[in-house]
């Protein structure tokens, strides 16, 4: 299969259980796309083409650019229903996962980022149901707390209407990130199975692993209610501060002790990610050992700089913040010894 309607496929991006996602070109707009195709297996199947095409027309009406837009349907001779998006061509942060833990900064400021895409979509309406690390495409050229890539929320073909979502009876979602009460499938769920989500997404990223271990929906059910995630202090040690509460609130068994605004939760983040990057030239000077020679004049050396580029810049930028009410005093100063005599 070559070509899809106009569209020329150049090479398969992603496969699961009922489509397949491949990279396409526009000829007629000049630009690449996403052709997501049902499986040949679920063909017949009239509840699952259903799903298929509401997930198409779900994505089309969400207005945000934090959400793959829909912008074409179509029918395969076989009659097998297709809908073509967007390309978001910077992978998915499952990609990023793969390769360990993040500095914690740069994970803080990733979950902050996916906490704003969350709250968007909640905006208008829908209940994802399934934010998952391989569900969230990394857009480039957008500069954001830890580089230049934007989350977008994709694949919402268990996403709901959140008046409809409250009536879900069937246990649906991916186990290591899915909310306790998705779980027992009876229904009792709204936007805060998102927020739990993107709490469990956003601690993976600064420990390289899910906050619980569940190879199933079982797992889920079976997890203490009392249980709270591990501190993260075996691996931010002593500036844990505040993120193990903010963590905890985030992954509450229960849905009541849960954040209730996904965008709450984005500046919590956001907070935390900016105390460690004002910490951190704090905690390099600490480290930096001293000789014999320098027991008379300490003379503290700022460390080489490894932060993202997008980083830094904040950095400057919030020193030169502090620095502008010293300026001001000592130009006022000097202009009344010169002057004002």
């Amino acid at each position: 299969m070559d070509v899809i309607g106009r569209y020329r496929l150049r090479d398969k991006i992603g496969a699961g259980a009922f489509a397949t996602v491949w990279r396409g070109y526009d000829d007629d707009l000049d630009v690449d796309v996403a052709v997501k195709v049902l499986a040949d297996n679920w063909a017949s199947r009239a509840d699952v083409r259903e799903r298929f095409l509401s997930e198409a027309r779900l994505m089309r009406r969400i207005s945000s650019d934090r959400v793959v837009r829909v912008f074409d349907l179509g029918k395969l001779p076989d009659g097998r229903p297709y809908f073509v998006m967007d390309y978001v061509g910077g992978g998915t942060l499952g990609d990023v996962l793969r390769q360990g833990p993040l500095d914690a900064v740069d994970a803080l400021w990733w979950g902050a980022d996916l906490a704003r895409a969350v709250a968007a979509l909640h905006s208008e309406g829908v209940v994802h149901r399934d934010v998952t690390p391989a569900n969230l495409l990394l857009r480039p050229g957008d500069e954001i707390g830890g580089g230049t890539h934007r989350i977008v929320l994709a694949d919402l073909g268990l996403a709901k209407r959140a008046a409809e979502a409250s009536g879900l009876t069937q246990a649906v979602g991916t186990p290591s990130y899915m909310a306790p009460e998705q779980g027992r499938g009876d229904g009792g769920f709204d936007e805060r199975a998102d927020i739990y989500a993107v709490g469990a997404v956003t601690y993976a990223l600064v420990t390289g692993h899910p906050p619980y271990s569940a190879g199933s929906i079982g797992d889920v059910l079976n997890r203490d209610p009392d249980l709270a995630p591990p501190s993260l202090r075996s691996v931010l040690h002593d500036s844990v501060g505040q993120l193990d509460d903010v963590f905890a609130r985030a992954l509450a068994y229960r849905v009541t002790d849960r954040w209730e605004r996904a965008d709450t939760l984005a500046e919590r983040l956001e907070a935390e990610a900016y105390r460690l990057e004002q910490e951190a030239p704090l905690r390099a000077a600490e480290r930096t050992e001293i000789t014999d020679d320098d027991l008379d004049t300490t003379v503290a050396t700022e460390p080489v700089s490894t932060d993202p580029p997008a980083r830094r810049r904040r950095r400057r930028r919030a020193w030169f913040l502090l620095a502008l009410p010293v300026v001001f005093v000592a130009a006022g100063a000097g202009g009344w010894f010169l002057f004002g005599r």
